[in-house]
């Protein structure tokens, strides 16, 4: 009995591991919902406004978040 219970804890500890995993490493890749022109800059990028239009906002040029808006 309890070689049982024991080895039911190692599999639930197991399960729960991956899952742990699993959440981390989406967290990692995940972009941020708007980026701040100081959020740019602290990535390694600068902010490029020459394509200003009504429709279109800056975008981060160069660094960890190249090509992607700033609000």
């Amino acid at each position: 009995m309890r070689m049982r219970r024991t080895l039911a804890a190692v599999i639930a500890e197991a399960a729960l591991a991956g899952v742990g995993l699993a959440g981390a490493a989406t967290a990692t890749t995940a972009t941020p919902a708007s980026l701040s022109p100081g959020g740019c800059e602290q990535g390694g990028g600068t902010v490029d406004r020459s394509n200003l239009s009504a429709a279109k906002l800056p975008t981060c040029k160069g660094g960890k978040f190249d090509g992607q808006e700033v609000d």
